[in-house]
């Protein structure tokens, strides 16, 4: 418990900012996992609708540090990436695994 009259305000501060950024991230996961929906029933535009919300989201958390720059780049990316691949129709909506071949376990 803070004793000094700073050290219960940067509490109080504490407190705020952490609702905050986990409303944003909250926000920021139910926002991808819409586009992911799209993206499974095979609805392209409403897919790309809801990536163009996603970004903004993505970016302004980026831009008042709630995540990482890197990380928003990097959720954009793969995003977008199966965006993509669903407008083209490629069954490939999912990322090849990295790592090791499924072939290779034994």
């Amino acid at each position: 418990m803070p004793h000094s009259a700073s050290a219960k305000k940067r509490n109080r501060q504490n407190l705020r900012n952490r609702e905050r950024n986990r409303a944003m991230k909250s926000e920021i996961k139910t926002k991808i996992r819409k586009v992911l929906d799209a993206i499974s029933t095979g609805d392209v535009a409403a897919a790309k609708e809801q990536f163009k919300g996603m970004t903004k989201t993505t970016d302004r958390a980026a831009a008042v540090g709630t995540i990482h720059r890197n990380r928003a780049a990097r959720i954009k990316s793969r995003i977008s990436a199966r965006v993509k691949n669903a407008e083209k129709g490629t069954g490939a909506t999912k990322p090849p695994a990295k790592g090791r071949k499924a072939s290779a376990k034994a």
